[in-house]
């Protein structure tokens, strides 16, 4: 369960969307599966060794096969043996193709050996739902995952999963938490600290800072933060990150990580003017003072600030393209539409240059097209606003304020 569906009942945006296209009544070709709504089963994968997870009655893509028993009391001994490996061993067996489908359930299934099977496995029924990765079904819980670390900073920052447990973290108020002492707060690592003592509680000591260090390769949290933790991040979620490590390029200099759910014009303009601005006056002041490397520090901060201002006006290249929606509709400045994703309203950060790593986004053609746009027949779309208009699904257009104004 990596992905999210803005499904609102089927009456919402996907829905207008499709009909603009398609006409009215043409979008029900795109909703399969509905018998299936609601209902208990298994869901299989059904590519590669065909993994599967319990089905919970949500809905569900093109590339998985949902399984729902004629009698439910049979779930349990069907889930142990989809569950093993014996199943994609019988199944590839009958089909090897990339994507199977028919075969799923053309496969000997011994119902009284697999029952006896659930029964010394699953004495109690079914187990809920349940996974300690926090990119899968996940409740954050920072004692109860494979990520702790991330998971902690995640909290500190405001994220929550959408089935978080309650804990009693109080949470950063804004979503920016400087990796420096700024505005009254204190850096970011002994913030996360504190955090940490919080949650484990009795357990938490130097052994365990120790062993969650161990875990992601740091001797401190300090230098996990500045040096490790933005590109694990990214990894982990998949080139998709949702806490945006900004800094001026220097490890010495300004940097803060961003809760990009939370990141609308006003929480931009308080870290470039207010944060930022803190730094700047910081700098200044050494440099009277005859601080060493202040002055370099100033000039990276200011060429930082510069970027970001770049970001909130919006001029190409630092702009937001979305493909499907129409030029009149796209952001101006920095106003994304969390609906549009993480991979389009990242890229100004990433133009401008102000992420601690690289993060793995293309933003080319790809494969498809965009229905009811304009064909351009064998020349094909020559300028920026062609190719928006074209039957190719171009990512990577930049257009300016003045545009998008003009096609109201």
């Amino acid at each position: 369960m990596t992905q999210a569906l803005l499904w609102e009942q089927g009456q919402g945006q996907l829905l207008n969307f499709v009909e603009s296209r398609l006409g009215e009544g043409g979008s029900r070709a795109w909703f399969r599966g509905e018998e299936s709504w609601g209902k208990d089963g298994i869901v299989v994968s059904a590519m590669g060794n065909l993994p599967v997870p319990l089905f919970t009655g949500s809905l569900f893509d093109d590339n998985t096969v949902v399984l729902i028993p004629n009698n439910q009391s049979h779930l349990a001994a069907i889930w142990c043996y989809c569950s093993s490996s014996l199943y994609n061993v019988a199944v590839r067996v009958i089909d090897r193709a990339l994507k199977v489908r028919g075969a799923l359930l053309k496969v000997p299934f011994d119902l009284a050996h697999w029952q006896q099977v659930a029964a010394e496995k699953y004495p109690d029924g079914l187990p809920e739902p349940y996974s300690n990765d926090p990119t899968q079904w996940f409740k954050g819980t920072v004692t109860d995952t494979t990520e702790p670390l991330q998971v902690a900073m995640a909290r500190l920052l405001g994220y929550n999963w959408p089935e978080q447990l309650l804990d009693g973290l109080t949470p950063d108020a804004d979503g920016i938490v400087p990796l420096q002492a700024l505005s009254g707060e204190q850096p970011a690592h002994v913030r996360l600290l504190h955090l940490l003592a919080q949650v484990y509680g009795p357990d938490w000591n130097t052994a365990k800072l120790q062993e969650l260090l161990a875990q992601v390769g740091a001797d401190s949290l300090e230098v996990w933060l500045r040096d490790k933790f933005f590109d694990q991040h990214s990894k982990l979620f998949h080139h998709r990150p949702f806490l945006w490590y900004i800094w001026d390029g220097r490890k010495d200099g300004f940097s803060a990580i961003v809760n990009y759910h939370s990141l609308d014009r006003a929480k931009l303009e308080k870290l470039t003017y207010t944060y930022l601005g803190e730094w700047l006056d910081r700098q200044r002041a050494e440099i009277a003072a005859g601080e060493k490397g202040a002055e370099t520090r100033l000039a990276a901060a200011l060429e930082l600030q510069k970027k970001l201002e770049a970001i909130l006006t919006g001029e190409p290249p630092y702009d937001i393209y979305v493909r499907w929606k129409e030029l009149s509709e796209q952001p101006r400045g920095w106003n994304p539409d969390l609906n549009d994703g993480i991979r389009l309203n990242i890229r100004p950060f990433v133009e401008a240059g102000v992420l601690r790593s690289k993060v793995n986004v293309k933003w080319g053609k790809d494969r498809g097209s965009d229905p009811g746009k304009k064909d351009f027949g064998e020349a094909g779309p020559q300028t920026d606003l062609e190719k928006h208009l074209s039957n190719e699904r171009h990512n990577d257009l930049h257009f300016t304020l003045a545009q998008k104004q003009d096609t109201e």
